[in-house]
């Protein structure tokens, strides 16, 4: 391509978005298709349009009926949920950290959610009124419990709150809700496939329910976040320019805060511990469309959901018929990332002394 062309590709918003839709479309549709039985795109559309248009299927196999309805399509679905979901709360969190280290996931909030669900799995709990959604309210709930206890925490060691301090704060809370959660599957019997299944992050055999679970909590958080994005403009640069601007810092930090355990926590709920996500994703964007917030975010969701379809798509069929859990293969890609950024950071470091 061109470099003029490559200037205007990253220059215009409007290609940004249409480059990052079709992504997310492309994504979806070979989700879909690729598996033990291949299934050609004109069907799944002609068979998505007839579940929501009541258009005519004509001459598709009715077989491919189950599979893309039943199967395939809740997957696809659930995966881009949580792929958005992540990578909009990792987007906020480097956002309002100035870091591009900060995520659900060093933050410590990802491992907070785990601790949620694996105690409502273990101990069997039912919240009255909430039935199905005692999950993710428990996950939320403790994944919010832990981003303000880091926060807290780091503030008590350094009262200036140094990122850096929030985040290695973060991942020392991280390790020690992991050797938690070690204990009470040490004590599990029955239930410990089920747990370390879970843990290890999967969508597999999730149907509509879940994504009726998780839902409500996707829209809302990220709502809540997309209505951020001017003080986190105003955040990037710093707390005290911010105020200046007439940002209310600690309202705004709080609600963002939340907002991303919300949806952390939901996600963790019905996927498990998914990580580097978050991470990589609005690096990724930031570095090719700019750390503008207004379309950080948005971008990040469409990328990330498209990454974590993908993903998923290579997790069931790269040792098919088995299934690797998906937090392989985002570890597998993220940790390398998350090294690359670690280095130049210590670079630029280096290079301003």
């Amino acid at each position: 391509m061109p470099k003029q062309s490559i200037q205007m590709f990253l220059l215009n918003k409007g290609l940004a978005y249409v480059f990052s839709f079709t992504f997310l479309i492309l994504s979806m549709l070979v989700g879909i298709s690729i598996g033990t039985v291949s299934v050609p795109f004109g069907d799944i559309l002609l068979l998505i349009s007839h579940h929501l248009f009541h258009t005519s299927i004509g001459n598709v196999d009715g077989m491919f009926n189950n599979i893309v309805w039943d199967i395939r399509l809740p997957r696809v679905i659930l995966a881009g949920i949580v792929g958005a979901s992540l990578a909009i709360a990792g987007a906020a969190f480097q956002g309002l950290l100035r870091n591009p280290l900060a995520d659900p996931y060093t933050l410590g909030v990802s491992s907070g959610a785990s601790v949620g669900a694996v105690m409502t799995l273990f101990f069997h709990i039912t919240l009255p009124l909430v039935g199905n959604y005692t999950l993710p309210i428990i996950s939320i709930l403790t994944s919010i419990a832990t981003i303000f206890i880091v926060v807290m925490f780091a503030q008590k060691i350094e009262r200036s709150m140094k990122v850096e301090t929030i985040i290695l704060t973060g991942i020392i809370f991280s390790s020690f809700l992991g050797a938690f959660i070690s204990l009470m599957i040490a004590l599990t019997g029955e239930e410990l496939r089920q747990i370390i299944g879970w843990l290890l992050g999967s969508v597999s055999m999730r149907g509509w329910d879940y994504i009726q679970i998780i839902f409500p909590f996707f829209i809302i958080g990220s709502l809540l976040l997309m209505s951020c994005t001017r003080e986190l403009n105003a955040l990037s640069f710093g707390e005290e320019k911010a105020q200046h601007l007439g940002v209310n810092v600690q309202r705004k930090k709080m609600l963002i805060l939340i907002s991303g355990s919300i949806l952390t926590g939901a996600a963790v709920a019905v996927s498990g511990t998914i990580g580097f996500v978050g991470l990589v994703i609005p690096h990724f964007v930031r570095i090719i469309w700019g750390p503008d917030h207004r379309h950080l975010l948005p971008l990040s969701m469409m990328i990330g959901a498209g990454f974590l379809i993908l993903t998923d798509l290579i997790s069931r069929t790269i040792i098919s018929p088995s299934q690797l859990p998906i937090g392989v293969i985002t570890a597998l890609i993220g940790a390398p990332v998350f090294a690359l950024i670690l280095i130049r950071k210590h670079s630029k470091g280096r290079g301003t002394a």
